[in-house]
């Protein structure tokens, strides 16, 4: 008997702003951006609610039934992504491999051998100013004071080792 009743309270209106709102989150699912689309959609389902139920208890139904039809929205969406029926524009089709030029860390090896001035404490890590260019770098777990002079013995990646200065005069 509820839902017949909640059924009668239906307007045009009602269903206009109902319709809008899950055509909005349909276009929040397939195509990724802020959420301003998507709030817009569950305001508007919201609202929808809100000028319709008429008690507590019919407001309570037809947030049940619009959590079910969003539910059902995303399990169809996440069907069609799982099949690859996809906008082509959610697809990132550029790769990122060395072949074609990338390389996600710069090549440190020209400092193999180069020495510099600690400008922090380094226990371990620390800042080395090599000729004007100051870089984060580590000593293998001893204590270097500042104004020391180091050299690097070791580059693996953006990690640069340093040790300090042996004198050989």
């Amino acid at each position: 008997m509820e839902l017949v009743e909640l059924l009668s309270n239906i307007s045009t209106w009602s269903i206009i702003i109902f319709i809008a709102g899950l055509i909005f989150i349909v276009i929040e699912m397939f195509n990724p951006g802020f959420g301003v689309p998507g709030g817009i959609g569950i305001l508007l389902l919201i609202i929808d609610i809100l000028i319709t139920a008429k008690t507590f208890v019919q407001g309570l139904i037809m947030a049940a039934i619009l959590a079910s039809l969003v539910v059902i929205l995303l399990s169809i969406s996440v069907y069609l992504a799982s099949k690859g029926y996809l906008p082509k524009k959610l697809i990132l089709s550029d790769s990122t491999s060395s072949e074609t030029g990338f390389s996600a860390v710069e090549d440190m090896q020209y400092l193999l051998g180069k020495t510099g001035t600690a400008i922090t404490p380094l226990r371990p890590s620390g800042n080395v100013d090599f000729d004007g260019v100051r870089l984060d770098v580590v000593s293998r777990g001893e204590y270097i004071s500042p104004g020391t002079e180091v050299e690097v013995i070791e580059v693996e990646g953006n990690r640069i080792v340093v040790r300090q200065k042996v004198n050989t005069q």
